[in-house]
């Protein structure tokens, strides 16, 4: 069986992308990260979603001798010119390790920045580029990368407890809801990772 490792040690996350291979493929293994609990982690120093989507899947494939898949992600706000981007995990500087807590403070961060902004001019889109990499006997690598986008607009106040990160202050175009309110099978199929994911399966499926 065809063997490939995702970049996450999320449970949910490996087995969702696996049934969406299966769509493809039923003879690829998606492994994850937690399969490789020494590989360390890799310090993400691109300036694009793409540079450190490509850094990690060479980083990890060339750990684990087996082709890789990853992902980088960001919110990109029209009137903050595209800001958090790339940094938004760490937009507000927050330095501590509790993740809700990083999330709501980025959350503040970009609220009290658009506390001026109206409504009309709070559109934004998050974008998620997934890498592959996967290197051949010969020495020759295979890469490919694909962009999914999810436009929306800034709300003025969180809503809605399910979902992470900016997903309580974003409302996707055509939903009333925010991330954080709608269900994890709507996320999935409207997401930015899952259209970039779904639009790479095929290639998957031909190359590995």
């Amino acid at each position: 069986m065809r063997q490939l490792v995702l970049a996450t040690k999320n449970l949910g996350k490996i087995a969702e992308f696996d049934r969406l291979l299966n769509q493809f493929a039923s003879d690829i293994k998606v492994l994850g990260l937690s399969d490789y609990p020494d590989m360390p982690a890799v310090e993400e120093t691109g300036v694009t979603l793409s540079e450190n989507a490509r850094l990690k899947a060479k980083a990890i494939s060339q750990f684990t001798n087996l082709p890789a898949l990853a992902d980088d992600s960001g919110l990109f706000i029209d009137a903050l010119n595209g800001q958090p981007g790339v940094y938004s995990a760490r937009f507000s500087g927050y330095a501590g390790n509790n993740s809700k807590e990083r999330d709501l403070a980025n959350i503040r961060k970009v609220l009290e920045l658009l506390t001026d902004v109206p409504e009309p001019k709070r559109g934004a889109q998050f974008k998620a580029v997934v890498a592959f990499y996967k290197p051949n006997p010969d020495g020759t690598v295979i890469e490919k990368e694909e962009l999914g986008v999810l436009t929306g607009e800034i709300i003025s106040s969180p809503q809605g407890d399910a979902g992470f990160g900016y997903d309580p202050i974003f409302s996707p175009d055509d939903f009333d809801q925010t991330l954080a309110e709608l269900s994890p099978g709507v996320k999935d199929e409207i997401s930015h990772r899952g259209i970039a994911l779904r639009a790479i399966a095929p290639f998957l499926r031909d190359h590995l």
